[in-house]
């Protein structure tokens, strides 16, 4: 759980960090996403 967490909480900063165009949110949307599928994987 606290490594599903701390993805989540990743993301969000490079989600606020990185963004400068909607084409930027999407890529950010996405690897957040990704990572967390490999967290789930993983389990």
């Amino acid at each position: 759980m606290k490594s599903i967490l701390t993805v989540l909480s990743l993301g969000i900063f490079v989600f606020l960090a990185g963004c400068n165009t909607v084409k930027g949110v999407g890529q950010d949307i996405q690897k957040a996403g990704e990572k967390i599928e490999d967290v789930g994987k993983k389990k």
